[in-house]
């Protein structure tokens, strides 16, 4: 079920008003929640409700057993244990299939050509997302950072709860859980924070992130030694904007479902485009996700050892695993071993800056172009070149991408004004303070509901309106 369709609106009509009429009742609202949510997720495919409901009867059952054990040791194994068979499940369903044809392909060059059982299996949609979830609420329990639940169904409604089930946001159990024990409420400024961002995740989705895949990046991607080396360029950053308003007008959508029903997500995205290291965008782009990579992969790689190559080591380790979360190819994986190869020349690049400082040779980095648009430059550019690693479908789309932006060729196809403002607006929009956003929100606020009412309808007939014909799946419904 698609958010920007007339089936997720009636199906939110009811649930909004059911779950309010409940409200004073905890133990049948969540209840409530937690069969709508189970509804939500079967209504793509019922046949994976089995899976939702494994894979949170494993780590309930995993919190269940560390609060009963003593010994440390035996703790580690369940967490070992849970750990794993949340890894299988996710490993399973989906990268089976890239693991068999790599294997296969790595028989087949050293002369062992094998027969090896290749399965059809179809991928759960949201399944990473879920599974990180109930990762994290295991090992945080046995960290001691959250008290295991005391009833199922709350560790059940915290996995499935139907917002940021398929494309999250990555919700963290202490920042969730502690909200179902508590009477939901929902006040005006919720009210206008929970349509407000609704509004604007429809309008990234349905109107920006729509026509910027329909008018140029399909297109390109699809063939690009038919376009020259301009359009491919354009492409490049035209995707980079459309991932963005499609994946954080997701958030925003699910965020805001989640506040008109009473519960608060955590931000995940500030504003990633107006970085001006890679480093600082990535602490600004899907932040559940790259917090959960920080304070699951990359501190526990690092240990209590020390030492800037072991660092280098993880953080490219853990960009590459990141890589290969996005998806089951060969192209995620490159992607994501690049976005960790340059934080590591980024970082060996300020630890060299500071060196020479330190040591009384400043005047050498006074010739290094310091200004925060140089910066932001280079970000902007590196991130949408080496993200053709991203979109491309496979190796050989790449190569030709790559080989046709070294042509050098700036006759255009695709490359038209209403591109060029879109790809602008978004950017331009990246550099709006938050204190005039505040300032707006508080404006929303006071206005009488009636207005707001009217506001709002407005807003949803004009994108109706405006936007392209049909709704297209989000891009992180396939990880």
């Amino acid at each position: 079920m698609l958010f920007p369709t007339f089936d997720f609106g009636v199906f939110f009509v009811v649930v909004f008003l059911v779950s309010w009429m409940l409200r004073d009742h905890l133990d049948l609202h969540k209840a409530f929640l937690l069969g709508v949510s189970y509804f939500f997720y079967g209504y793509w495919d019922w046949r994976f409700l089995s899976l939702l409901f494994v894979s949170s009867t494993i780590n309930y059952t995993a919190g269940v057993l560390l609060t009963s054990l003593t010994l440390d040791r035996h703790k580690k194994w369940v967490v070992g244990v849970s750990v794993a068979l949340n890894l299988a499940i996710l490993g399973f369903f989906k990268y089976y299939g890239f693991f068999i044809i790599s294997l296969a392909n790595l028989l087949t060059s050293i002369g062992l050509e094998r027969d090896l059982p290749l399965l059809d299996v179809i991928l759960p949609i949201g399944i990473s997302f879920f599974t990180f979830q109930g990762i994290s609420y295991v090992i945080d329990v046995y960290r001691g950072d959250v008290q295991p639940v005391k009833r199922p169904i709350d560790l059940y409604l915290y996995i499935s709860f139907f917002p940021q089930l398929v494309a999250g946001p990555i919700v963290r159990a202490a920042h969730f859980l502690p909200q179902l024990d508590v009477r939901p409420v929902l006040n005006r400024a919720m009210l206008t924070f929970g349509f407000g961002l609704i509004l604007l995740g429809l309008f990234k989705k349905m109107i920006i992130a729509s026509y910027l895949a329909t008018e140029i990046v399909d297109d390109v991607f699809a063939v690009p030694s038919a376009y020259s080396s301009l359009d491919l360029f354009v492409a490049a950053h035209a995707f980079v904007v459309q991932v963005y308003c499609d994946f954080s007008g997701y958030s925003d959508i699910a965020i805001g479902v989640a506040a008109l029903l009473g519960y608060r997500f955590k931000k995940n995205f500030d504003r990633p485009l107006s970085a001006t290291t890679l480093q600082e965008l990535w602490q600004r782009w899907h932040i559940s996700l790259t917090s959960w990579l920080r304070d699951y992969l990359y501190r526990p790689l690092k240990g209590g050892k020390r030492g800037q190559g072991r660092m280098y080591r993880n953080l490219i380790l853990t960009m590459t695993i990141a890589g290969l979360w996005h998806g089951a190819a060969w192209t995620f994986v490159i992607w994501g071993a690049l976005q960790g190869i340059i934080l590591v020349i980024e970082r060996v690049l300020k630890g060299a800056i500071r060196s020479l400082e330190r040591n009384g040779h400043a005047v050498l980095t006074s010739f290094i172009p310091s200004h925060p648009a140089v910066g932001w430059f280079i970000t902007i550019n590196l991130f949408a070149i080496t993200g053709v690693f991203f979109r491309a479908p496979d190796m050989a789309t790449v190569h030709d991408y790559y080989a046709g932006l070294l042509q050098f060729s700036f006759e255009t196809e695709k490359f038209t004004p209403f591109i060029a403002l879109l790809i602008g607006g978004v950017i331009a929009a990246q550099f709006v303070r938050t204190e005039t956003l505040v300032h707006l929100d508080r404006r929303v606020q006071a206005l009488r509901p009636v207005t707001l009412g009217l506001l709002i309808g407005t807003g949803l007939l004009a994108m109706e309106m405006l936007g392209p014909r049909g709704v297209a799946p989000f891009i992180y419904f396939q990880f």
